[in-house]
């Protein structure tokens, strides 16, 4: 491969090495959306109740019996119920902790609970704690038609037992609005009878509805599913699920190409400051070499991370115990992408720029590289127990020596079919580069040092400030660490945070430098 792009490459390594904890997390939740249409966790060894695969099989008889539309809806509760856990658990994973909410058939010995559909935690005898269970019902036509459904006598046990009610996301506004009226008039009415004499049995009775109206609309609570959705979710389990499992990965996308456009066009500016200060680049070219790099690194990170979540996803709920295992290394940020990679060397070929001997090489050599990439960032994160700095750090190292070791290896296998006359030239040519590397190694050297000796004041605070953002994450206050090494250099910086740089890359103006 070329120099630059062999750099690239080789930042694309350390981007995907820092990727674990993001693919990890949405990884997980990709997982719950899958166990959700399936039935199955083969992770925790666990068949559920019921699975949305499932309950779309459930009988309801042809579309032309009349009670069809209203079976369809029945069935869709238990869809609804199905999804609000897979959903809940996802937020769980995300969030870093262990997913706790579960449906309450799938607690020993609470299949079909008289009170509760849902809980996230079981007390030592094993039974949901009310606090942190709920019941769900998706029922009514309308707003108001569920209003007065659960107000109804059939659902007398929930309000007088205290129990939280989860409703439609598309009901719940209309329901609270219909209760805060029915609120409203009922206690101007018991003010009337009180203040009038009324009948101590009606006003007794307007008491004890205004008791339940009020108990309603404190323990109501908008669910993470809307109607359309679990209706959906009945007919075609596997696009609801689908749907579910993009949004996550693009989720995962988005909050990792925030940090590969931190740590990318931090990379990058390093490099082209080098350059400036040693005359090789204008000032406009390294801005310029900068915002592009910056841009890639974030697509790529975005990639990766979307990519690897799914992957994850996948692998943590195979039935294989292998892939099982090997999803909890951050092989699936590699695969997701070596996958990017690999492709743009195929498009090279199919283009014309390169032959086919050049795209195996490459091929070759790339995939070796991201291999050892995987395994020098676990001995990194190891080695330097700083988030995102291990790794970054093993991922750069393990793929440049990987590179060296399989241009090497490619080499030896080649000699014996090469005539003497062009070994001594290549020979010759390996020790011009050699020669010409030590040079550049040594005018690098010199130049760093130089550099940090008049600057060391200056670099050593602005260090210890992007040190303390990737420590803790800070995604502008790595910017703002970067942009003082831009504007030592009397540039000014084109963005100061995250935001203005998500309005640059998602504006309509064009970029100026």
């Amino acid at each position: 491969m070329r120099g630059k792009e062999k750099d690239k490459t080789v930042t694309n390594a350390a981007l995907a090495g820092i990727a674990s904890d993001v693919v990890d997390r949405f990884g997980s939740a990709v997982k719950e959306h899958e166990v959700a249409y399936s039935g199955v966790d083969n992770e925790a060894g666990q068949t559920l109740q019921k699975g949305l695969k499932t309950i779309s099989g459930y009988n309801r008889g042809d579309p032309s019996n009349p009670d069809y539309d209203r079976i369809t809806k029945a069935q869709a509760g238990f869809s609804a119920e199905v999804k609000e856990v897979a959903r809940r658990r996802a937020e769980e994973a995300i969030a870093g902790g262990k997913p706790r909410t579960m449906r309450t058939d799938d607690v020993p010995g609470h299949v079909n609970d008289q009170l509760y559909d849902i809980t996230s935690e079981v007390d030592s005898n094993g039974n949901p704690v009310p606090h942190s269970s709920a019941q769900m019902k998706f029922v009514g036509s309308s707003p108001d038609a569920a209003a007065e459904k659960l107000l109804s006598k059939d659902f007398n046990k929930y309000i007088e037992n205290d129990v939280k009610m989860v409703v439609p996301s598309d009901y719940y506004d209309g329901i609270k609005a219909n209760l805060g009226e029915r609120i409203a008039s009922l206690k101007k009415q018991i003010q009337y009878l009180q203040e009038n004499g009324g009948n101590p049995d009606a006003l007794k009775a307007k008491q004890a509805e205004l008791q339940k109206c009020e108990t309603l609309n404190k323990n109501l609570v908008k669910s993470n599913v809307s109607n359309a959705e679990a209706i959906e979710a009945r007919n075609n389990p596997l696009l609801s699920t689908a749907k579910d499992i993009v949004r996550v990965a693009h989720r995962a996308g988005v909050e990792q190409a925030k940090m590969g456009a931190a740590i990318g066009g931090g990379m990058s500016l390093v490099r082209n400051l080098i350059a400036v200060y040693k005359g090789e680049k204008s000032k406009e070219d390294a801005a310029l070499a900068v915002v592009g790099d910056t841009a890639g690194a974030a697509t790529l990170s975005y990639a990766t991370a979307f990519g690897g979540a799914v992957i994850k996803g996948s692998m943590q709920n195979s039935s294989s115990s292998m892939l099982r295992s090997v999803s909890k290394t951050n092989l699936p940020a590699y695969i997701a992408t070596t996958a990017w990679e690999t492709g743009k060397t195929l498009k090279a070929y199919f283009s014309g720029d390169i032959d086919g001997v050049q795209c195996l090489e490459q091929l070759g050599e790339k995939g070796y590289g991201m291999t050892a990439s995987a395994l020098f960032a676990g001995i990194g994160q190891v080695a330097i127990p700083i988030p995102v700095v291990g790794a970054l750090a093993g991922s750069m190292i393990g793929y440049a020596l990987s590179s060296v070791s399989y241009n090497i290896l490619k080499t030896s296998l080649a000699e014996e079919k090469i005539a003497r006359a062009e070994r001594i030239k290549i020979e010759k040519e390996c020790n011009e580069a050699i020669a010409m590397l030590r040079q550049y190694r040594q005018e690098l050297e010199i130049a760093i040092q130089k550099y940090f000796q008049e600057q060391n004041a200056f670099f050593e605070q602005t260090f210890c400030e992007i040190k303390k953002a990737f420590n803790t994450g800070d995604i502008d206050g790595y910017i703002a660490g970067t942009n003082k090494i831009t504007e030592h250099f009397g540039k000014k910086p084109l963005y100061s945070n995250m935001e203005e740089f998500e309005q640059i890359m998602g504006g309509d103006e064009p970029l100026k430098i």
